[in-house]
């Protein structure tokens, strides 16, 4: 019963993280498309992948006992290659400045990864160490992953949008922490409950605002009595605020992608 309900809760959290690392096709075929990086950054990604590459060390059987976290190993390997993919089109489309950026952030923690790597394999023959030495770096690694959503949460505070982090993939990451939660709380990993863990407030917030902001969206249309009453004052500065909401956007494009902005533009119609 207990395997059971590990492979069915390591299965969907493999399919739900795998769906976030998809997400993010989309911001790399506009990259190709207009041939140019716009304002992106490369941090998150280089961070991610060595995140990713981090925990498929950890996950096989030099560090972790047998195959226990083979799952940690499939999602993360699946991370590994398109986040190494994602960071060879950011470079080749990126700037010489952006170009150099990118080297000076993805070297160090290569060199970082390789040493870890050499220390766990070859200096460290305990399992229980070499667990030790590894989750406490992916530990690091993934607290400073999960802060690029704080930047996100703030966005979304200041200008009140949804389109900087859709509802969907705020459920989807919600859902990705609670899983790999429970698979460690099942077998008893403190640093795949950890990791994970962190993130979750964060989650958590996002949908909170997103609630909220979804609440504060909604303009009423005022009908007869209202007109014949002149009780209008409170819905026209509800529809100067969603004008002036909608300028406010679109003069400084705070859109994750062309799609998001025809969206807006047909729900805000100048």
């Amino acid at each position: 019963m207990v395997d059971t309900l590990l492979f069915a809760v390591a299965a969907f959290g493999n399919a739900t993280t795998i769906s976030l690392y998809v997400t993010q096709i989309v911001t790399f075929k506009r990259i190709i498309r207009k041939k140019c990086i716009e304002e992106s950054s490369c941090i998150p990604y280089i961070i991610r992948l060595f995140n990713c590459l981090l925990f498929t060390w950890y996950g096989l059987p030099v560090v972790s006992y047998t195959w226990q976290n083979f799952p940690l190993v499939t999602v993360n390997g699946i991370g590994v290659l398109l986040h190494f993919s994602f960071l060879l089109i950011y470079f080749w489309f990126a700037s010489p400045k952006a170009k150099m950026k990118v080297a000076m952030t993805a070297i160090p923690l290569l060199l970082l990864f390789c040493i870890t790597v050499s220390v766990s394999a070859f200096a460290l023959h305990d399992n229980g160490y070499r667990k030790l030495l590894v989750g406490s770096i992916g530990f690091g690694a993934s607290a400073a992953m999960y802060g690029f959503p704080l930047l996100e949460i703030k966005k979304e505070i200041e200008t009140k949008s949804e389109e900087l982090m859709p509802l969907p993939i705020s459920m989807c990451k919600f859902l990705a922490n609670v899983l790999w939660i429970t698979y460690g709380l099942l077998i008893r990993d403190i640093f795949v409950t950890g990791t994970n863990a962190i993130e979750t407030p964060l989650s958590i917030l996002q949908l909170i605002l997103h609630q909220k902001n979804r609440k504060g969206s909604v303009v009423t249309k005022p009908n007869r009595e209202d007109l014949e009453n002149g009780n209008v004052e409170t819905m026209d500065m509800e529809m100067r605020n969603a004008e002036e909401k909608a300028n406010f956007y679109l003069q400084n494009r705070i859109f994750t992608n062309d799609e998001a902005l025809k969206r807006f533009c047909k729900r805000y119609p100048r």
